[in-house]
């Protein structure tokens, strides 16, 4: 069977008092830094923080009574886990949820709030797979695949007929691909309206299954390092979804961690978007990327909002020093009375704002008579780096930044 624009249609219909319409908003900032027109559709906001919650109600939703009276079972990262626990207990069904051991803490809780028994198994979501399919075999419970399968599909199509109601001469939409089922859903429906729209997917070079599988014209595995974008983070696309992105996807283009975690903190910055890493792929994409593209009108698929808070501090810690907006000196002193106060206030003349200091004396690495001083520095850019810089080379300061 294969999924058509009918099915995306009759999911639509299904969904209309479940999910929300998330809006899909102009932002001028990443217009400007790429000449193009930049549209969000921020599934971020929606139930769940994820996109994920459409496929799962129009899956959980089609079940025939004797399946729902068995309970489902399903595998994720997080989001779709959320999804479907959201769907579950809404129809009164027992769900179980095997996510990866090291699935982002949020994502975990969330999915235990919305009344799933969660079981944590593997380093990646194939792994998870694996393992909820053999309980699976064990319960008799039915398995609800996070993306080859043909309702989840067709419920994740419903956001390309919401864009084009939105924006109905959008150029390019940009989706970031994990499996392959949002953008199978999106690039029909997408296709289907408007032919001539380009639909770009976007992986983590970490692990760019779907891309090595259109590029060889087989599926395979891959294996790759653990990525900020787990949400995409699928070793094995699936067989229903590799059909249709052959079929109705443009291009497939990868970026690398830190273009993610720049695309992060930029939304929260800029935009006031807060994203996950899978949801700032398709951002990454678009800034690193798509650079040929010029005064189109491009929409960047915001996948979910579900970020770890402690990986979102890590984040924008790293963004900060990356900028320049925040720097370590380690400069050594002469060890008497005054001399840290001295170096104190010639940071203060630079309009620097000191966030920590740490004095060492006592480590090998140190002559004697000298203590090791490191600022933790808050400044305004790279250019103010190199001004403070200046400064403690003309005073005289050994001194290393990072």
């Amino acid at each position: 069977m294969e999924v058509s624009f009918k099915d995306i249609q009759e999911a639509r219909n299904h969904l209309r008092s479940i999910v929300y319409k998330t809006s899909l908003v102009h932002n001028t900032t990443f217009s400007e830094m790429t000449g193009n027109l930049i549209y969000f559709k921020t599934e971020n906001l929606q139930k769940t923080g994820s996109f994920k919650v459409r496929g799962a109600f129009n899956k959980i939703a089609s079940l025939p009574d004797f399946q729902k009276k068995c309970g489902v079972i399903a595998s994720s990262a997080g989001n779709h886990a959320q999804g479907v626990a959201m769907a579950a207990t809404a129809y009164g069904i027992k769900s179980t949820i095997v996510m990866p051991k090291h699935a982002p803490l949020s994502k975990i809780a969330a999915t235990k709030s919305y009344g799933a028994e969660v079981v944590l198994y593997g380093e990646v979501y194939d792994e998870a797979y694996e393992k909820a399919k053999e309980i699976q075999e064990q319960s008799g419970a039915t398995f609800v695949h996070p993306f080859d399968d043909e309702e989840i599909i067709a419920g994740q199509g419903t956001i390309g007929i919401e864009i084009l109601e939105d924006l109905p001469d959008a150029d390019v939409i940009v989706v970031p691909v994990g499996g392959g089922g949002l953008i199978s859903g999106i690039s029909i429906a997408a296709k289907h309206i408007k032919p001539d729209i380009k639909i770009i997917g976007v992986q983590t070079q970490n692990l760019p299954s779907m891309a090595k599988a259109i590029a060889q014209n087989r599926i395979s595995t891959v294996e790759g390092p653990a990525t900020i974008a787990d949400g995409i983070a699928v070793k094995t696309p699936g067989e229903l979804t590799f059909r249709i992105v052959q079929q109705y996807v443009d291009d497939i283009v990868t970026v690398d961690e830190d273009e993610i975690a720049s695309a992060i903190l930029l939304l929260l910055e800029r935009a006031k978007v807060v994203s996950e890493g899978a949801g700032a792929a398709s951002v990454a994409a678009i800034l690193n990327r798509l650079v040929n593209f010029r005064n189109k009108k491009i929409v960047s698929f915001i996948s979910g909002g579900n970020i770890d808070v402690n990986m979102l501090s890590r984040i924008i810690d790293k963004g900060l020093v990356k900028s320049g907006r925040k720097i370590f000196v380690n400069a050594l002193i002469p060890d008497r009375p005054g001399t840290l106060g001295q170096l104190l206030n010639l940071m203060a003349q630079t309009g620097a704002n000191v966030l920590s200091v740490a004095h060492d004396r006592s480590t090998l690495d140190i002559p004697l008579g000298y203590a090791k001083v490191k600022l933790e520095l808050e400044t305004a850019d790279k250019e103010h780096v190199a001004k403070i810089k200046e400064l403690l080379v003309q005073n005289n300061y050994s001194f290393t930044i990072q």
